[in-house]
């Protein structure tokens, strides 16, 4: 991977079945040929937002350090450099992200709103019986998905319900936890705010040996400590935690020299000075064994993560906040355990290859079945819809998108953004978004400085989206030109004035999205872009353009 690629039913509106490449099939997209390892953007890993115009009317605007900055440790991409410049290979110079530039406003208009909230409020994830309709799917995969016609799905198979209980587990129709916890975080000012486009939610699941005793039974709340304990090892602090009894567990895990009742995970990590932490139950044993490994900044083996995109949903009362229908459901495992070194060794090859052949895209391992190998240990796979709104996997092509990001810049752990982003209150950051856990009602995360992240983004960007491109933003915080202090001042308590759209903009935004679902064209870009942004990003870019940022920023 070279390092310039590393920075880097309800439907209202009737869909033609010819529209997914199928006319003879009942089942919406199984008639699409998924399966071609070669993408017609071998450059896909680099987003959209990376053409951004920095500089408009004389002024300098840097959203690039949400990505691209001086990394920590086992991240060794430390890209803050590209906040300077557009370090393009000269293949990619030209933005092939052409749905950037569409105008979608008339389409937009000529789309009913009753019709565009009644194809959201539809569940299609779950069948009848509240169980996932694409894992049925896929337990017999249609030849278009199926890359070696073994009859066989050889990648995830969602086993979420969706259905959480008041510790933020998982729970099956027959009431079992999956072992998928979902935790409350403040995304990455950005794309991802739900202003730009998305609701989304975050669940983590660690393998079965933390979910268990010493004995091998299922203990829930040795489950919870060892989350806590790969909290503390990503956050690189202390966690936390519900009353603990430490003797029961046999770790000192506020590391005060006794084994009594704890209330928080100590952090300490210093293995050059026999400085190290543990985890507890089962998963200490596969520890002391060497069938599981520990670092700060890792997660272990076989840890497991589920994100779903949603579309946004409108109250009666005017709130809004994730809708019933996915727009996407992206997953991720570590397959495999590197160390430092290895990581480091790896960072250096890559930076070889970038010398050797600049302009040649990376050859990322995998396909529609396993996903996308990003050369870190991780494999991330993501399904999306079909042109009628049923969930199929991604394409190779598809899945690119995630590997630049995850893989390819400096400002995630571990190739993760959301968990170390996890919040601390309330209820200890374990609960799924809904009516009493909404995202705009968090404070804005304290920086090292004492400043507010999302303030920060907005001094910096002049807008809460990398393009700019949220006149609902920029005019509540930035009416006439000039930043409303009271306005920014606010988020320090709560975020939702940045985080949340109007009913007129969420709604339009669906019908955006939409339209980009009934086109199939994520591969031109699956923003949500209402107005097209020529004066906003490069169609191309000449070599060697620098973005106007002068000193790259943490």
């Amino acid at each position: 991977m070279t390092r310039a690629m590393l920075r880097a039913a309800l439907v209202a509106v009737v869909v033609s079945m010819a529209a997914t490449g199928d006319a003879a099939n009942d089942k919406p997209g199984e008639g699409q040929d998924l399966t071609s390892p070669v993408p017609g953007n071998p450059f896909a890993f680099i987003p959209p937002q990376c053409y951004t115009r920095t500089r408009t009317d004389g002024e300098v605007h840097n959203p690039c350090y949400t990505c691209h900055v001086r990394s920590t440790a086992p991240n060794y991409v430390n890209d803050g450099d590209l906040q300077t410049l557009y370090d393009f290979p000269d293949p990619a110079l030209q933005n092939r992200w052409t749905n950037m530039f569409v105008d979608r406003r008339p389409a937009i208009s000529a789309m009913s709103d009753a019709a565009i909230m009644e194809y959201v409020r539809f569940d299609n994830y779950h069948d009848g019986e509240g169980k996932s309709e694409l894992a049925a799917r896929l337990r017999r995969p249609p030849a278009g998905w199926d890359i070696n016609g073994d009859g066989v799905w050889s990648g995830f198979v969602p086993d979420i319900a969706f259905n959480f209980d008041s510790e933020g587990y998982d729970v099956t129709p027959d009431g079992e936890r999956t072992g998928w916890r979902a935790y409350g975080y403040i995304p990455l000012p950005g794309s991802f705010l739900p202003a730009n486009g998305s609701a989304d939610d975050v669940m983590i699941r660690l393998p079965a040996a933390f979910r268990e005793r010493e004995d091998g039974a299922t203990d829930w709340s040795v489950y919870g400590v060892n989350l806590a304990i790969v909290e503390a090892l990503i956050k690189r602090a202390d966690v936390p935690i519900p009353p603990t009894d430490e003797a029961a567990l046999g770790v000192d895990l506020d590391r005060d020299g006794k084994l009594g009742t704890a209330t928080r995970i100590a952090y300490a990590f210093d293995p050059r000075n026999g400085i190290t932490m543990s985890y507890v139950g089962k998963a200490r044993l596969d520890l002391e064994a060497g069938r599981l490994h520990l670092a700060a900044g890792l997660f272990p083996e076989g840890t497991e993560f589920s994100h779903s995109l949603r579309y946004l949903d409108v109250s009666k009362d005017g709130i809004v906040g994730p809708a019933p229908r996915l727009k996407e459901l992206r997953y991720a495992r570590k397959l495999g355990w590197r160390t430092y070194s290895s990581l480091l060794d790896q960072a250096m090859n890559d930076l070889r290859e970038e010398h050797d052949n600049p302009d040649e895209p990376e050859a990322f391992a995998g396909d529609v079945e396993s996903g996308i190998a990003t050369g870190t240990g991780w494999r991330y796979q993501g399904f999306i819809e079909d042109a009628a709104g049923s969930l199929r996997p991604q394409t190779y092509e598809e899945s690119l998108t995630c590997a630049g990001c995850h893989a390819g810049t400096g400002r995630p752990t571990d190739t993760i953004f959301s968990y170390p982003r996890k919040v601390d209150a309330p209820a200890n950051g374990w609960f799924h978004w809904g009516a009493d856990y909404r995202l705009g009602d968090l404070p804005d995360p304290k920086r090292p400085d004492g400043a507010g992240r999302y303030a920060t983004y907005l001094e910096r960007n002049h807008g809460s989206d990398e393009f700019r491109a949220n006149r609902e933003a920029i005019d509540r915080f930035f009416p006439g030109g000039k930043s409303d202090e009271a306005a920014i001042e606010a988020l320090a308590t709560h975020i939702g004035a940045m985080t949340d759209p109007s009913p007129r903009r969420a709604i339009d935004l669906n019908k955006a999205y939409r339209l980009i679902v009934e086109e199939q064209s994520f591969d031109k870009g699956r923003n949500a872009t209402i107005a097209p942004m020529d004066d906003i990003i490069w169609r191309k870019v000449k070599p060697g353009t620098a973005t106007g940022i002068e000193q790259p920023a943490d």
